[in-house]
């Protein structure tokens, strides 16, 4: 079996300082077969990833629409932010993506949908993030597999990595799959979530993060990578 991180971030995304290389390194250290960046509202982290370590990446993405976030691998086309959850699949599904909703019901953060916003597409995607290492309260968690199971979805796990230390606290652990959507479907009928919420404290270098964009750009490859103020 295969130990898959399904959510994690790079500098690319606004809060996040993390180098691409530093990210790459650290999942092969601890023993992830694959690894799929999924930045906020842009491929570019996703495929700076793909092209220095083909063989571990998942080319991903994290969406916010209008009513909380989508979360898609095998994305070929960057989706932008602030569509209707229902665009935002659309489009998805029109590239052959495999689209969750993570921490679908995390009670803390305001860009999870809940559940109300959760039911109106639930029939909709592929899967529901049950194990999600930033949710502070581990019943946010539960809740989520609650739900799954209750509607017959798939699930997933993932650290949503901020830094290097959190990668790899959740996880799923699914059967060896090729690098195409397809597969991956396959393979995660069989999949479990695995691993443990991460400390707090890693919220706060996120939160460090926002503030040293705003004050000053960050450069990295050739590109400085600044917070962009959410619409």
């Amino acid at each position: 079996m295969w130990k898959v991180d399904l959510h994690s971030h790079t500098i690319f995304s606004k809060d996040c300082l993390t180098r691409t290389e530093d990210t790459i390194a650290r999942a092969r250290s601890i023993g992830l077969d694959k690894l799929a960046i999924t930045e906020h509202d842009n491929l570019a982290g996703a495929l700076r990833a793909k092209e220095l370590a083909p063989d571990l990446i998942i080319v991903g993405e994290e969406i916010m629409t209008t009513h909380g976030e989508l979360i898609a691998y095998f994305v070929k086309e960057e989706v932008p932010r602030g569509l209707s959850p229902q665009e935002a699949i659309r489009r998805l599904r029109d590239q052959g993506a495999v689209v969750a909703i993570p921490h679908p019901l995390d009670s803390l953060r305001n860009s999870a949908m809940g559940m109300s916003s959760v039911l109106e597409v639930i029939d909709m995607v592929d899967a529901l993030e049950v194990r999600n290492a930033r949710c502070v309260r581990p019943q946010d968690n539960l809740a989520a597999m609650s739900l799954a199971q209750a509607r017959g979805l798939l699930t997933t796990a993932g650290s949503d990595a901020h830094i290097p230390f959190e990668l790899g606290r959740c996880y799923t652990e699914m059967p060896e799959f090729e690098d195409d959507a397809e597969s991956f479907i396959d393979a995660l009928q069989y999949a479990k979530p695995m691993g443990k919420e991460s400390p707090f404290w890693p919220h706060l270098m996120s939160t460090w993060a926002k503030w040293r964009k705003r004050i000053r750009p960050v450069p990295y490859g050739g590109v400085l990578h600044s917070y962009k103020k959410s619409r």
